[in-house]
This record gives C-alpha cells, sequence and structure tokens, in this order.
C-alpha cells in the first residue's frame, strides 16, 4: 500500500506500480469521485465532505476496501491508493488479509510543496487526463485532445491545507502503525517521479527476497 499526504504522488505511483507488477490499482479516491459525478447515493452523500477538505467516515471506506478485495483480480495481489487514512482502518485491513503480507511505503512531501503541487493541477473535463497547467496552459486547454483544463473544487489552496491539516490529525497515526514493521519503507517524494518508482520497486524486489 501506499501512504502519504494528498498529492504525494501516490496516485502517479500506484498507476506505475500497478501496471509493472500487473495487478489492480485500487484507488478509493477515484471510486468516491466517480460516485460523486454520477450523483449517485454514495456520491451524493460524500460530495460536501470531500467539498471541504474532509475524510468520508471510516465505516463507509472500510466497508468499500472489504468488498473490493473479494473481486478475484486482487488474488496476486493489489495496490492500496488513500486506504487506510486512519488506525481504525489499517486494523481493519489486518483483518483482511495476513498483516506480514503487506508492503507499507510512505512517500513523503513537505506540506508546502504539495500546496504549490495541487494548486496548479488540471484535470481535462474532456479525457480526465491529470497535469500540471500554468495560467497560459489553461487557457490554450488539454495537449492530448484540446479539452477544457479544470481546477477540482477540492485542489484549491484553502482547501488543500485544510486537507492536509486532517491528514497530520487523523492520518499520521497510520504511518506510526506501520513503522515498526519491517515491509514498511519512507521514500522522499520530492524528487522526480522516475527516482520514486525506482525506489518503490527496489522495496517490493526487497520484500519477495525476504
Amino acid at each position: 500500500m501506499l501512504i502519504g499526504p494528498p498529492g504525494s504522488g501516490k496516485g502517479t505511483q500506484a498507476a506505475r506500480i500497478a501496471e509493472r507488477l500487473s495487478i489492480p490499482h485500487i484507488s478509493t479516491g477515484d471510486i468516491l469521485r466517480a460516485a460523486v459525478k454520477a450523483q449517485s447515493p454514495l456520491g451524493l452523500q460524500v460530495a460536501g465532505i470531500m467539498a471541504a477538505g474532509g475524510l468520508v467516515g471510516d465505516g463507509l471506506i472500510t466497508d468499500l476496501v472489504r468488498d473490493r478485495l473479494t473481486v478475484s483480480d486482487t488474488r496476486r495481489g493489489f495496490i492500496l491508493d488513500g486506504f487506510p487514512r486512519t488506525a481504525s482502518q489499517a486494523e481493519s485491513l489486518d483483518t483482511m488479509r495476513p498483516p506480514e503480507s503487506f508492503l507499507v511505503v510512505l512517500i513523503d512531501v513537505p506540506d508546502e510543496e504539495i500546496v504549490k503541487r495541487m494548486s496548479s493541477r488540471r484535470v481535462c473535463d474532456s479525457c480526465a487526463i491529470s497535469q500540471t497547467a500554468d495560467a497560459e496552459a489553461e487557457r490554450q486547454g488539454c495537449p492530448y485532445c484540446g479539452g477544457n483544463l479544470l481546477r477540482r473544487p477540492d485542489d484549491h489552496p484553502d482547501t488543500v491545507r485544510r486537507r492536509l491539516a486532517t491528514y497530520t490529525e487523523t492520518c499520521s497515526p497510520v504511518a506510526d502503525y506501520y513503522r515498526r514493521r519491517p515491509s514498511f519503507a519512507a521514500i522522499d517524494g520530492v524528487r522526480h517521479a522516475d527516482a520514486v518508482t525506482a525506489d518503490v520497486m527496489e522495496c517490493v524486489a526487497r520484500l519477495r527476497r525476504d
């Protein structure tokens, strides 16, 4: 599993590692955002919480992950992105699979670097590709399909700072929960994404050797 503050690059790394290992990338954030866009009962329930930078309740997210891990494509492994976010979720996860089977990687990035990253992040309203864009690039539109580049409501700087404050309060204990395990590793996430990927893959190789 990949843990770390919002904007630390968990999603990018999860997608890369999942592709390299041919295992599913399970992102609770993507599942919830899709529900909000579809205006499903779940989406309506969590839309206000997400827009305000809050976290969805433990029970709802835990049930969502538990159901997902019953699908046959997770038998060979999976990448968890965005879960667990609380110590309670971490304890629940240990009941779903053997605790020693989890490789836990903390991607560490300072708060102000995250605010800078996320406030410049845009999503194309046509192809849904996320990208970094300044004001000029935003005016020109998506370089892949020509669609409009939009800032997600939860990427506004004020919202990002609230999310980081929430993360510090509720999510930091997750790192403490795993920190003493042999399969825990902390990686500098400020570097180029390729360097971070290389470090994560080395952690995977080490776990397999052990």
